[in-house]
């Protein structure tokens, strides 16, 4: 699926490479030997690149080689395939925890039948999608991007990138650069402190780097964690497992819903087929802000709703409270679903339990919670689900004539472009709905932008603060989930006033891409004013 793209050298004299197919013909020169003697390789210069080749960006691509299709572009990936997420993650029972109308494309329908979506099927329905669309032919996979330089004099970004195959340098030019990188780091998972948990004998696992052979049939496993991650595995463990135990410091809000076998509403089979998908898409779209606004709105009866429709589900010998009743409100952390009621099945069965408390300890053959000193829960895995470390950009060091720049001191214009950071776009996501509709709603802004710079002979836009006006910080992220909270200080600011404003609904944010006036705190340099400086700089 991933066309992996390498230098074709042209001599140390150089200052271009051709771009060459991994599998078509290749230079006899050793990669490596030059990479010894300090060799940066320089690679052609495009119009935008994507960062990114996972869901994010494979949108960012689409939506701009229709916005722009004169537009050259590449997407750097530093795995060796796309996927991003969806490559990465490989542990039992991986699905997607919002639908997939609306977690999946818009101009690429999810048609598997179910709301929720597999691990795999997603990744197949990204890659389908690459390649129907001719995505696949723009990725350069096994290239991290290490340090994106701009230089105001030539109004370009300088990419300083590793080829993580032969740990060489590459150097890519671009005129905009879009962050499609996610939101967390790949490398590192959250620390969470465990007390106890280097006495532990047996094995542990955090679900991020699962191990491809690993066997759990007929153990005991504990899994440390109470989100999305830990309600995934816990029915899916117990399958196999002796007996799988999910260890929670404090509950979530857990709902089950319906995942597949269920026929289309009337509505859809009335539909034509170009139709139906829209019309499932915005009618996910609209009830799930119904949802979301009732939750902020009537906290007290969203819990009481939530609570009703749980115990049912529950065996007899587990209790509502503790186990199911979280000191939160509503959607102020995500709401867990579980499809087709999978864990409270699990539950039900006896080959699965939850306990709730604070570990006291982790002792050799299991783990001690503080309310019940006694009693050791037997474990012969620990499974440590407690959460991602956010990382912004994929950790890429970010230059402006060569002062650094950290995203985490700056601002976010209408929550895409970065402030005082010239072409360059942070497509993030929603919190609150489908990720992927807040990473759509970014890489339009973007295209708008870009659409707006060609028309009128903009060579870079930069977000500004305006002088004297007072802001109001407002969180970015409108969730207290710890790892979140844990981070905040890592992630880019935001605003009460606008254009500074975090985005958290798709129809007002589409509303303003379509019909919202661009240019307030955006700086333009035009190309006359390039040529200004130039002469200057020349002496002109």
């Amino acid at each position: 699926m991933c066309k992996k793209y390498l230098p074709r050298y042209l001599g140390k004299s150089s200052i271009k490479c051709e771009f060459v197919l991994a599998d078509g013909p290749r230079s006899s020169y050793n990669l490596t030997r030059e990479a010894e003697s300090g060799v940066t390789f320089i690679m052609d210069a495009f119009d935008v690149i994507i960062v990114g080749a996972g869901l994010a960006g494979i949108n960012a691509a689409y939506r701009l080689q229709c916005a722009l299709p004169h537009f050259s572009y590449a997407i750097l990936e530093a795995r060796d395939d796309i996927g991003g997420t969806w490559d990465l993650f490989r542990y039992p029972g991986i699905r997607s925890d919002s639908d997939l109308y609306t977690f999946g494309f818009a101009w690429q329908p999810w048609d598997q039948g179910t709301t929720l979506g597999e691990g795999s099927a997603i990744l197949n329905y990204l890659k389908k999608s690459a390649e129907k669309y001719g995505i696949d032919k723009h990725v350069h996979c096994e290239r991290r991007l290490q340090t994106a330089s701009w230089s105001t004099p030539e109004q370009m970004w300088t990419l300083t990138v590793e080829n993580t195959r032969t740990h060489t340098e590459l150097q890519y030019h671009a005129r905009f650069v879009m962050l499609c990188t996610g939101y967390y780091n790949y490398h590192q998972a959250l620390q969470a402190v465990i007390p106890g948990i280097e006495n532990f004998q047996g094995q542990v696992v955090h679900p991020q780097f699962w191990p491809e052979n690993l066997d759990y049939a007929d153990k005991q496993v504990v899994v440390i964690g109470s989100g999305a991650t830990a309600v995934t595995l816990l029915p899916k463990l117990a399958e196999k497992a002796a007996r799988t135990t999910m260890v929670q410091r404090s509950p979530s809000y857990i709902l089950s819903i319906p995942n597949g076998g269920k026929k289309p509403s009337w509505i859809v089979r009335l539909l034509p087929k170009t139709w139906a998908h829209p019309y499932t898409r915005l009618s996910f779209l609209i009830w799930s802000r119904f949802i979301w606004l009732f939750c902020q709105a009537f906290p007290d009866l969203a819990r009481k709703r939530l609570r009703k429709g749980l115990e049912k589900e529950l065996p007899p010998h587990i209790g509502y409270d503790p186990h199911f009743n979280p000191r939160y409100n509503p959607w102020d952390q995500r709401v867990c679903l579980t499809p087709n009621a999978a864990l409270f099945r699990s539950l039900r069965s006896g080959k699965a339990d939850i306990r709730t408390g604070t570990i006291e300890s982790v002792v050799p053959n299991g783990v001690i919670l503080a309310n019940a000193p006694t009693d050791t829960i037997a474990a012969d895995i620990i499974i440590t689900a407690t959460g991602l470390k956010l990382q912004i950009g994929g950790g890429a060091r970010i230059l402006v004539d060569g002062e650094h720049v950290s995203p985490a001191e700056k601002h976010l214009w209408h929550g895409a472009l970065i402030q005082d950071v010239p072409n360059a776009a942070l497509v993030i996501g929603y919190t609150n709905i489908s990720w992927t509709l807040g990473v759509d709603a970014a890489a339009l802004l973007t295209c708008r932008v870009l659409r707006h710079m060609e028309q009128r002979g903009i060579l870079s836009a930069t977000p500004r603060l305006e002088k004297g006006v007072p802001l109001t910080p407002t969180r970015l992220f409108n969730l207290s989930s710890t790892y979140v909270t844990v981070a905040e200080r890592e992630l880019p600011r935001a605003a009460a006033q606008a254009p500074w404003r975090p985005r958290t609904n798709y129809l007002s944010d589409y509303w303003f891409i379509k019909l919202g006036r661009i240019e307030k705190g955006l700086q333009f340099v035009f190309a006359r004013e390039k040529a200004e400086v130039g002469r200057k700089l020349l002496g002109g």
